[in-house]
């Protein structure tokens, strides 16, 4: 029997693949088609994956927002559609009565709207004003570029401090200029800068954090006349417990508080974080499932057609065949034949589909890598790589069973007789 290692074998296999060239590429061409097409959908597929993931990246999963909307239902001789407030004094009850949180952080807000309302000397640009407490940190993550957060002191002493977002150090410092330390004017007060943040995520509470300047929550009250109002509330479910569960119990007392019906859905509003991160996985895994169907049946296809040619190849060798048979050739050097040339034409369409399809999206990925795009880093891992060429083995050797066994019932007799 000939070693795996045979340079004749090899070179047989060769020249058995190249006898009928025009054949030979259009047998390969359907397994190349398919697993071209299936790397470009698995990459396709991840790159809408990261970049929708991207727009709430930085958010704890385990996290909720809250706001007041006006009511729907009446209740207690009040009437519906009547506007209430979350307020200062609300944050102590729900921490005493909801010992399932784990960080809340109230929130402020004022918008640029068209006019620019931060400046440092002459430089200004109209951006998002933000208060909130230090742990706000923790349930919308930000990275620092240089610099720190809001701590406590910042929130007990009430001080003029700020963090602004990597955009609006770009436009408001050029040319290398430090941001630390300076004093910039924020609605016609001045802050100084503390630090300066990136955000992870593409969307953020109250605009996203490249373009927004944060206060720490007591300063913003009190700088803004913003009396004891709270315009958002985050708040975080501690290890184990569901956010869904802390929601409605918030939802809840802040009902009971504020005089609503414990009835009416729309007074308070929520955002569950959990609930879109289950949501986009749900969504992806059907994506990834559609894909990878697609993609199988597209290479089963194609192995159905190198299946098909090796038949009519093996009929056009019955007296090479047979003479083999007649030499001395087993069945199982047959059958090793056949299923080499299958497994080897197999295997050079698709590794050449591979390779194509991978150098197209790291092309598309670098023509996608500036800015923040919502399709981002199409690529595949190395994991999918290595079970699509085992998939390409198994569609090879599969695609060269039924003809391997063709082969081996060949009566040497009958093919050396053949004409």
């Amino acid at each position: 029997m000939k070693s795996l290692f045979d340079t004749d074998r090899w070179q047989e296999i060769w020249i058995t693949i190249t006898h009928n060239k025009s054949r030979s590429f259009l047998t390969a061409f359907g397994v190349f088609w398919g697993i071209f097409m299936l790397v470009l959908m698995v990459g396709a597929g991840n790159a809408l994956d990261q970049g929708v993931r991207s727009q709430i990246d930085g958010f704890a999963s385990n996290s909720c927002f809250f706001w007041s909307n006006r009511t729907t239902e009446p209740y207690k001789g009040l009437k519906k559609n009547r506007w209430w407030n979350m307020i200062n004094s609300d944050i102590p009850i729900l921490e005493n009565r909801i010992p399932e949180i784990e960080h809340i952080s109230p929130m402020l807000f004022s918008g640029g709207g068209g006019n620019n309302n931060v400046f440092y000397g002459e430089r200004g640009g109209s951006y998002s004003i933000k208060g909130c407490y230090p742990v706000y940190d923790l349930i919308e993550k930000s990275t620092l570029i240089e610099g720190r957060f809001i701590n406590d002191i910042d929130i007990a002493e009430q001080r003029k401090v700020c963090i602004i977002g990597d955009r609006i150090a770009e436009v408001l410092f050029p040319n290398g200029n430090k941001a630390l330390g300076a004093l910039i004017r924020v609605n016609g007060i001045y802050f100084r800068v503390v630090g300066v943040a990136k955000g992870l995520a593409s969307v953020s509470i109250g605009g996203p954090i490249a373009e927004s300047v944060v206060l720490p929550f007591t300063t913003m009250q009190k700088a803004f006349n913003q009396g004891n109002i709270i315009h958002n509330l985050g708040v975080t479910s501690k290890p184990g417990i569901k956010i869904t569960v802390v929601q409605d119990k918030v939802s809840e007392v802040l009902k009971e508080i504020h005089q609503i019906n414990p009835d009416d859905k729309d007074a308070v509003g929520v955002v569950n974080i959990e609930e879109q991160f289950n949501m986009f996985n749900n969504l992806f895994l059907g994506i990834s499932s559609l894909i990878w169907i697609v993609g199988l049946g597209t290479l089963f296809a194609g192995a159905i057609g190198v299946s098909n040619i090796m038949l009519v190849t093996v009929r056009e060798r019955t007296k090479e065949i047979g003479i083999r048979r007649a030499l001395g050739a087993t069945p199982r050097n047959i059958i090793g034949q056949i299923l080499s040339e299958s497994i080897i034409l197999t295997l050079i369409a698709g590794i050449g589909g591979i390779v194509l399809g991978v150098g197209i999206l790291s092309g598309v990925g670098v023509a996608l890598s500036h800015g923040d795009q919502f399709f981002k880093d199409p690529q595949i891992s190395f994991t999918m790589a290595v079970g699509a060429l085992s998939i390409l083995v198994a569609i090879g050797t599969l695609a060269g069973f039924i003809p391997a066994q063709r082969a081996m019932m060949i009566k040497p007799v009958e093919a050396i007789s053949e004409e």
